[in-house]
């Protein structure tokens, strides 16, 4: 019977629905599993023994407030932003726990978290963008087929606006590149990408030195020992690039995602194409670029102008 089931394993069932039929990323995973692990501890603890299925039905809006209070307070407090993915991840568990075990909680539609405000997207200039991607040709320690592979990697990053798990998804059969590539995104989403010429040619350059045989199904980018690149390797090459030219902690392979839609966006594109081009599932996440683009205009009219 549900009702009996234990909240460790409505976790665990919750956990593999999101993982095999949502496709949640392996991130999304791990966050929302580790706030449903402290939700059950807190909630054991202030009970006094493991709760059930029916125990989760019946969490009271008070016992709520008092789980994200206990986030808030501690050695380690919870910034608001993560309290408000905290709850968000729990709002997901419980909607779980009513759809697929008959679980269903009133209370937590009754709980507010804290107010944040969308914090804008911090892009890298064009300069900064084109620095990224050139200098690791520079690198002594890497070989030849390395270079041009990170170079083909930052490249789609910057000129297709995709995702690390994206641009890592691509398989061998994939290239060379077409004019408009096919993305399957966040929530098994898909998407048409325009492939410029310089992003093609980054890709072709990768593929005539690896030197590895690519099977068709197969990962397109390999690592040093020929196994699938790993976005933790993007991440800390671009963490030592930043590090070689002088760059932000802002400067991530996220930001030249953010680069792409905001630098369309002050050529003059409209924001629904950058929307469909990201492929966010909301016109609201791609308007945060318009106040970059703002902030921008802004700073350029300061400097430049005799009277500012």
């Amino acid at each position: 019977m549900a009702a009996a089931l234990s909240g460790q394993a409505a976790r665990t069932q919750w956990l593999e629905h999101l993982a095999n039929e949502r496709r949640a990323s392996p991130r999304t995973l791990e966050a929302y599993g580790f706030a449903a692990a402290r939700y059950l501890t807190f909630l054991e603890q202030h009970r006094g023994g493991p709760v059930s299925v029916a125990d989760l039905a019946g969490v009271s809006a008070a016992e709520l407030r008092a789980w994200l209070a206990h986030l808030r307070s501690g050695d380690r407090p919870l910034s608001p932003r993560s309290l408000s993915q905290a709850l968000s991840a729990i709002r997901t568990f419980h909607r779980f726990l009513d759809r697929r075990l008959d679980a269903p909680n009133a209370a937590i539609a009754l709980v507010r978290g804290p107010r944040v405000k969308p914090g804008a997207p911090r892009p890298v200039t064009e300069d900064q963008a084109v620095g990224l991607i050139a200098e690791p040709a520079l690198d002594p320690d890497r070989e030849d087929w390395e270079v041009v592979r990170d170079q083909a990697v930052l490249t789609l990053l910057y000129g297709c606006g995709l995702r690390i798990s994206e641009a890592l998804s691509l398989t061998r059969a994939d290239a060379p590149l077409p004019e408009l590539l096919r993305i399957t995104g966040k929530g098994g989403k898909t998407r048409m990408v325009p492939v410029l010429p310089a992003v093609r040619a980054a890709v072709e350059a990768y593929l005539a030195e690896v030197p590895f045989v690519l099977p068709a199904e197969g990962p397109l980018f390999r690592a040093r020992r020929g196994g699938a690149l790993s976005p933790r390797h993007v991440q800390a090459t671009v963490q030592a690039l930043r590090g070689r030219l002088g760059l932000p902690a802002s400067a991530t392979p996220h930001a030249l995602r953010h680069s792409f839609a905001t630098h369309l966006l002050g050529a003059g594109a409209d924001l629904r194409s950058i929307q469909e081009l990201l492929g966010h599932a909301s016109l609201s996440t791609t308007q945060r670029y318009t106040e970059v683009d703002a902030a921008a205009l802004l700073s350029a009219y300061s400097a430049a102008h005799p009277r500012a």
